[in-house]
């Protein structure tokens, strides 16, 4: 097994960093179609035989731009629930919520929302994730009334967040992310009875429908 020193590892993180980091800025400035690898280097301040190591295609980078946003949206949803057996909605504090706390790390990136093609497919995919993750809450759910039909339970659920959000954002963040999880807090102890489910995280973390999330959202 082939392994790499601490010292390789940093270099890595940190070139794939600025090679992130840079793709995103330019998006501010251009669209996805007329950015150059050339443009991402000169941004990055590295070399092109740098970005090759590491990706083919600018494609190949926006992807993994994609992929490290999504993993943090899951990771921030399920927080409340990470070392908990059970998790009672109704007794769901703003300091448990960390939706808005992922969003403000990654302002600068959701920003894009609205103003590039690059990003026409996000909102979708966001639904999708939350989706996901609520219908498999919801399969853990003992107290969910039968009659509820799930997927537009998870739908609405999933929507109704994607809405606060583009709502923040489109207010330039005029609000603080713990003012943002308040209002979510009330709104869902405004609305709904209590819920217990259990999260069963562990199953989660290996359910290939969430392995599989990143891209099926964009179908």
């Amino acid at each position: 097994m082939t392994t790499t020193s601490p010292v390789l590892d940093r270099r890595i993180s940190k070139s794939q960093a600025a090679l992130k980091d840079a793709m995103i800025q330019l998006l501010h400035k251009k669209d996805f179609k007329d950015i150059s690898v050339t443009d991402i280097v000169q941004q990055a301040n590295l070399n092109r035989g740098t970005f090759y190591r590491h990706y083919q295609y600018k494609e190949e980078l926006f992807e993994a731009i994609l992929e490290d946003v999504t993993t943090d949206l899951i990771n921030s949803y399920r927080e409340p629930y990470l070392r908990n057996e059970t998790f009672e909605v109704g007794k769901l504090t703003s300091a448990g919520v960390k939706i808005f706390d992922h969003v403000a790390r990654n302002a600068y990136f959701y920003k894009l929302i609205d103003n590039t093609g690059a990003l026409a497919g996000f909102q979708h995919r966001i639904c999708h994730v939350l989706k996901t993750l609520a219908l498999h809450d919801m399969m853990h759910t003992p107290t969910v009334k039968d009659k509820l039909n799930h997927e537009l339970q998870a739908s609405y659920q999933a929507y109704a967040i994607l809405g606060m959000i583009i709502e923040w954002i489109n207010s330039g963040f005029k609000y603080s992310s713990t003012y943002m999880a308040e209002q979510l807090v009330a709104i869902i102890h405004f609305n709904s009875a209590d819920v217990i489910f259990t999260p069963h995280i562990s199953e989660l973390s290996f359910d290939p429908v969430i392995d599989n999330v990143y891209r099926e959202g964009e179908h």
